[in-house]
């Protein structure tokens, strides 16, 4: 069976949502479409290293990757879209082949949008680019598709086990202001699962945990507890060590001093059932937010990325189509909010 048969099976047993359409054929041009093309973007004194699949005519579709991983986390979903789409995938700073800065400021969100700016400038400077994001990535592409100097640079962003943290306080504080059985379920739901969040804000800790025995043991780890397979990578230990700063220089300060976000472009935000880190309850109200949005659940774990990829590509093409030639799959259409 074809992984995007599979994808429709899978597809079709979990819920009656019809098969997305297809996409138009493409040409073939000078550009091999799954032969990935390496290059860096730089942003200051820091290095990105990205990488790229597909013809540079067709529309952009950026990957951002989240943590503890790096941009090795897209590479098969990458060939899924491939086909149909300039592919862009970087390493976020701190991870992977990018630059680390030691300053724990280095790792604010506007940095983050600066990298991500300096990306999209540098791949797509005069048309706008499919965003599409997993965990910390989609957390820090919530800050880029609110903020109001990229408007009109967003054509679209497919949110996966990721949420505003501006939203999540906001949303965390009007659970505890007006209290019911229901709300305060949810909302201790989310702390629990949120229980290493407290852990990454401890000094020298996490970083010891990940250099004595937590890099070397991910694989094993994510293999025994999440049933997802990856290949062990070499910067794996450093991911872990520089990326706990993600979660020191934001998390604290959005969500106690929550800001309105609203978002600029139309966002697709796809829940994984099965998460053990990110309560679907979360994204459940996004439409104060979100102008034009949809929302579609998965059976599915938090590395949806690599356990469904042709999936999760399949849902991203839908968007983009709609984006791109006003095609709406039913699947699509059933899930807007």
């Amino acid at each position: 069976m074809s992984t995007r048969a599979a994808a429709q099976a899978n597809r079709e047993s979990r819920s009656p949502q019809p098969e997305p359409r297809a996409v138009e054929p493409h040409p073939v041009t000078a550009f091999p479409d799954n032969v990935r093309r390496d290059f860096t973007v730089t942003n200051g004194d820091v290095r990105l290293a990205a990488k790229v699949w597909g013809d540079p005519a067709r529309p952009a579709v950026v990957l951002v990757h989240g943590y503890p991983d790096n941009s090795e986390v897209w590479h098969v979903l990458a060939d899924q879209l491939a086909n149909d789409y300039h592919v862009i995938a970087y390493d976020v700073r701190g991870a992977g082949g990018s630059s680390a800065p030691r300053k724990q400021a280095d790792y604010r969100l506007a940095r983050l949008t600066e990298d991500f700016t300096a990306v999209i400038d540098a791949v797509s400077p005069g048309r706008p680019v499919h965003l599409v994001a997993h965990d910390w990535g989609s957390i820090q592409s919530w800050e880029f598709v609110t903020e109001p100097r990229l408007a009109g640079r967003i054509a679209s962003f497919t949110s996966c086990s990721g949420p505003c943290l501006d939203h999540v306080g906001i949303w965390m504080r009007e659970r505890w202001r007006r209290p019911t059985p229901a709300s305060l379920r949810k909302a201790l739901g989310q702390q629990l699962r949120s229980w290493y969040v407290l852990f990454f804000h401890l000094p020298l800790l996490p970083e010891l945990t990940w250099r004595l025995w937590l890099g070397r043991a991910w694989p094993a780890l994510l293999r025994r507890l999440e049933n997802t397979m990856i290949a062990p990578r070499p910067t794996q230990t450093a991911d872990g060590m520089r990326g706990v700063s993600l979660y020191r220089a934001n998390f604290l300060r959005c969500l106690f001093t929550p800001r309105q976000r609203h978002a600029h472009a139309p966002v697709q935000v796809i829940v994984p059932l099965r998460d053990k880190y990110v309560s679907p309850a979360l994204s459940e109200d996004l439409s104060r937010w979100v102008p034009q949005g949809w929302r579609r659940e998965v059976d599915a774990g938090h590395w949806l990325p690599v356990t469904h990829p042709a999936l999760m590509a399949d849902m991203v093409r839908d968007l983009v189509e709609r984006v791109e030639r006003g095609r709406e799959s039913p699947g699509l259409g059933a899930a807007a909010f």
